[in-house]
């Protein structure tokens, strides 16, 4: 009897040491939260997680540190979990909530917000949050109804451009014969530099001609560079304009000579998505074969709604031009195939196995995405879901490598994730990920990055940089007011 007793109380001893343990190791990742150092973070609560598997605030701390570097899915996995252990933590419908809203799963998130709501009543900001979504959630199934009620004409059929007329007292860039130079590019550059407006007779100029030109294109691009030839590629750069021009100040304009690759999302978050996207436009419709965009999951109605862009335009033009943006946004590419060797896509790979880029080639991409799991929802945002370990991505080399040997390519470039050091090789070489929005959203303390690639040998050079001064408009500004409050 006594040993059993004695065997009870080592047990528990063991137990008990164990959960202080678990302790110091979440108050360890605690800090490095603060100090917003979020991927030491989600290693603490990992590791305070393997010793205490049971604790839901532990899955609740590393819940909030996934949803500042953005990884939505592991955010909503965790939240989950931590109801699972206590269906009374409130701070858990909070994350779910969160991580729901990131991912345009509206109504999911509004339930949680239901519960807040009823069982703290007197919660102003869980009431405002939930009005917020709410509307969001009306919003929506009225704009459905709207779509199935009539096919969608474009903004562009209800648009008189010739007949808009430029102010005698508008002293900025216009279009010489309706055309973009390169005057116009460089006078355009340093107008949005001195935080000045094009005008917007221009700028619907600039996208209805963009959308004719990106709509002609392929899902997937395939371009062939000569031994000598060069070609740089850069990922997210989300609304940080003046650090787009430190790229071009860096690593010289775009050229037919100096050609480039952006990687998607150039919107949202930073709060010069509007400077950003006309500038990427604009090269575009200079050099059509030479400057490539490919679309990242920003480049869509959900994530603009929620993180500034729908808010910028709206601000700085009209509704009508962000439905035009919208539009224009449908039509860019989802890949591109560099020398028959090497895949850049903005999200990642598939869930399943056997994808081709015959596959890729045959999406219909005019749309926005669906909610998950299909081929287009994949290349723009890898389908990241619940993971014990917390790794970045879905996907291991081992898939990597059987879609690399079915589609006879070298290696794959992605981008959609902050890098401390802007660029990140894995799986032996075959997975690069490229992200060039230095000091992310003014918090996140990384270097930016871009590649280059010679047609020589396809080698990877990787350039690194840092973040430059901005005018004081923080990021976010323009954003909804469910992400402005940042979250609980």
């Amino acid at each position: 009897m006594r040993n059993r007793a004695t065997e009870h109380g080592s047990v528990k001893m063991a137990e008990e040491e164990r959960n202080a343990s678990a302790e110091k190791l979440k108050e360890k990742a605690n800090n490095y939260f603060k100090d917003k150092d979020y991927e030491n973070a989600i290693k603490y609560y990992t590791e305070a997680l393997e010793l205490n598997p049971s604790n839901a605030i532990y899955y609740s701390n590393r819940s909030l540190a996934y949803l500042r570097t953005e990884c939505y899915g592991y955010a909503l996995g965790d939240a989950t979990r931590a109801l699972e252990l206590d269906k009374n933590y409130i701070k858990g419908y909070y994350r779910r909530a969160t991580s729901n809203m990131a991912l345009g799963k509206f109504k999911a998130a509004l339930k949680d917000y239901e519960t807040v709501v009823r069982v703290r009543p007197n919660d102003k900001d869980a009431k405002m949050k939930y009005q917020e979504c709410n509307k969001i959630v009306k919003q929506k199934a009225f704009e459905r109804a709207i779509a199935s009620d009539e096919l969608k004409r474009s903004v562009v059929d209800s648009l008189d451009i010739e007949n808009m007329t430029i102010e005698d007292d508008y002293a900025g860039p216009k279009l010489e014969d309706g055309k973009v130079t390169l005057k116009f590019m460089k006078d355009l550059m340093a107008w949005f530099k001195d935080q000045k407006k094009l005008h917007r007779k221009c700028a619907y100029q600039m996208l209805v001609q963009v959308k004719e030109v990106l709509s002609k294109l392929p899902s997937l691009v395939e371009i062939s560079l000569k031994e000598t030839e060069e070609i740089t590629i850069c990922g997210d750069t989300h609304g940080q304009y003046y650090d787009l021009l430190n790229i071009f100040e860096l690593n010289g304009l775009p050229s037919i000579t100096n050609p480039y690759l952006f990687n998607g999302d150039f919107v949202d978050r930073g709060s010069f998505s509007v400077e950003v996207i006309l500038t990427l436009f604009g090269f575009k419709l200079l050099y059509p074969e030479h400057f490539h965009l490919l679309r990242g999951n920003h480049e869509t109605d959900n994530m603009n709604q929620m993180y500034g862009f729908e808010g910028e335009v709206k601000a700085k033009y009209t509704a009508q031009m962000f439905q035009l943006f919208s539009e224009v946004f449908q039509w860019l590419p989802l890949a591109q195939c560099i020398n028959s060797k090497v895949l850049v896509m903005h999200g990642g790979l598939f869930s399943e196995d056997g994808v081709t880029l015959d596959d890729i080639r045959k999406i219909d991409r005019n749309r926005q995405p669906p909610d998950s799991g299909k081929t287009m929802c994949v290349l723009l945002q890898d389908g990241r879901s619940v993971s014990k370990r917390g790794v970045s991505c879905q996907f291991g080399p081992d898939v990597t490598e059987r879609f690399l040997e079915q589609n006879k390519l070298q290696y794959i470039v992605r981008s959609h994730e902050v890098k401390a050091e802007g660029y990140e090789v894995t799986h032996s070489g075959k997975c690069i990920t490229v992200f060039s929005a230095p000091n992310y959203c003014d918090q996140m303390g990384n270097k930016g990055a871009y590649i280059h690639l010679r047609g020589s040998d396809l080698k990877p050079e990787f350039h690194q940089f840092t973040a430059v001064p901005h005018p004081d408009v923080k990021p976010m500004a323009y954003a909804n007011s469910l992400m402005q409050l940042g979250m609980m």
